[in-house]
């Protein structure tokens, strides 16, 4: 689909690049020719990450540890980066979800996922528009969303929230940074497997994951280099027009089905208890990984 250099000269941080959709980003980015930066809380896995791109040939990755919702963290990574040279482009997919009956969630749960996804998106936005605007630069931002933030999500009600304010934050920065040579845009993937996360959203294992390509019009779930060919086409040159849209990638499920976890309302407490057990201990597995 796409020549091998065309994302040459571009310079892309990748947030949560370390492991899941975001490894799958700076890969493909890489590999295309770009110079990319992954950042993630983990820098033993981003570094990582950084190591298998580079031995991969194409761009060059480097790796940086930052927790994206203390603003203090995400500005001195910006200047980090900027030190070499400035960014072109930026793609906001750090987050973390989790099912949940809303009644059972505690306001740390609800802070886990909001200050990740809603304010640690904003600060690196604004961090880096901010010196993109005072240099006179053009910039090219694609965050990662839901199709939750057309229709919301009942069980995830953090990640609805978060991502709907994102979506806002797309449309809006589009008209008031479009004069400045800066496009913002969004991506909502429909399920595309991956560890950990997957395990979260679909904690019962095979058969509750079976629900995620349940009634999809094309009969699966998305693979990576589907979606990895469509960030490419927002960040490559030749599309500068496009801005200020949310571009669905989900099999049209979301049109078909809704595409949330409304299903879930059948669950009776025992279930609700499995669930929140197999996902504490995928919580504990990682916990376990960071002190390695």
């Amino acid at each position: 689909m796409f020549s091998k250099d065309v994302l040459a000269g571009q310079k892309i941080l990748v947030t949560g690049g370390g492991t899941g959709l975001g490894r799958e980003f700076a890969t493909a980015f890489a590999a295309f020719g770009a110079d990319v930066v992954i950042c993630g809380r983990r820098g033993t896995v981003v570094e990582q990450t950084a190591r298998e791109i580079n031995e991969r040939g194409g761009g060059h990755a480097r790796a940086i540890a930052c927790n994206i919702a203390d603003s203090a963290s995400v500005a001195g990574m910006i200047e980090t980066i900027w030190e070499d040279r400035p960014l072109t482009g930026l793609i906001n997919n750090a987050a973390g979800n989790f099912i949940s009956r809303t009644e059972d969630l505690s306001m740390r749960a609800f802070d886990a996922i909001a200050n990740i996804v809603f304010r640690g998106t904003f600060n690196v936005t604004l961090e880096v528009g901010k010196r993109w605007i005072a240099a006179g630069d053009p910039g090219n931002i694609v965050s990662i969303l839901a199709t939750w933030v057309w229709n919301g999500s009942p069980y995830a009600v953090p990640s609805a929230m978060s991502k709907t304010a994102l979506h806002a934050m797309t449309q809006s920065l589009a008209v008031e940074w479009a004069p400045k040579g800066i496009r913002v845009n969004a991506i909502a993937p429909g399920p595309f497997p991956t560890a950990g996360a997957w395990d979260r959203l679909w904690p019962e294992g095979a058969a509750g994951k079976a629900d995620a390509h349940d009634g999809n019009p094309m009969g699966r779930t998305g693979k990576m280099h589907e979606l990895c060919n469509l960030a490419t086409f927002l960040v490559a040159p030749g599309v500068e027009y496009l801005t200020g849209q949310t571009i669905a990638i989900d099999g049209a499920a979301f049109q078909a089905t809704g595409a949330n976890f409304s299903a879930l309302k059948s669950w009776d407490d025992a279930r609700w208890k499995a669930a929140r057990d197999a996902i504490k201990s995928t919580n504990e597995k990682d916990r376990a990984l960071r002190q390695t």
